[in-house]
């Protein structure tokens, strides 16, 4: 925890030992993708305690926030944060520890169907516990600047589209 916690400290030109950069967007570019890797980092050891990866974490808050309805393979997929994310492997080992069930649809019977079950909510509600508890103590900023913040995060997006 003193590593991470010693790293956010650190401007970002201590961090990555440069201060040369193209430009200010050029910097920002960097301060995003190392912001990014230092909470995925932090984030990730908290989880481990629960034996999950943030793709099983988010497999787990997607298929709550539908509960109790079922979810189709595709339609968790596409509410990934990371879209690269193998979900059909995620399930698999969400089921082998009896966090969710797997069954066949009614609809289609080519399709295969996620339920999160009582341990999966119990272990989601544990985790998100801790995770909003670090968060909470390592993103110290005021309700104005993080609207601010998301606004240019979204338009950073909405460039690229």
């Amino acid at each position: 925890m003193y590593v991470h916690t010693f790293a956010l400290e650190m401007k970002l030109e201590q961090a990555i030992q440069s201060n040369k950069f193209k430009s200010e967007v050029h910097k920002a570019v960097l301060h995003i993708l190392y912001t990014a890797w230092w909470l995925k980092t932090l984030s990730a050891k908290e989880l481990k305690e629960f034996g999950l990866t943030h793709e099983q974490y988010n497999v787990l808050r997607i298929l709550k926030g539908k509960h109790p309805e079922q979810m189709c393979v595709r339609d968790i997929a596409s509410r990934m944060i990371e879209k690269n994310s193998n979900v059909p492997r995620i399930i698999d080992r969400l089921e082998l520890k009896k966090l969710v069930d797997r069954t066949t649809s009614q609809i289609d019977k080519r399709e295969t169907v996620i339920t999160i079950t009582k341990g999966g909510i119990a272990i989601l509600e544990a985790s998100t516990l801790v995770m909003d508890e670090i968060m909470g103590r390592h993103l110290l900023m005021p309700e104005e600047e993080a609207v601010t913040l998301n606004l240019l995060l979204e338009k950073i997006r909405e460039t690229v589209n």
